[in-house]
């Protein structure tokens, strides 16, 4: 059972890593998004 559990706390530390990078990648891309938008309409 304790195998279980620790297996479990690190699949879920893996998750919240992978969402802090999806998040991050997500962010940059809605900037550049918004940046290129910005200098077709500006330039």
């Amino acid at each position: 059972m304790q195998a279980i559990q620790n297996s479990y706390r690190g699949l879920s530390l893996l998750m919240d890593l992978n969402w802090d990078r999806a998040l991050y990648i997500g962010t940059v891309s809605l900037a550049l998004g918004a940046g290129a938008w910005l200098s077709t309409i500006l330039g």
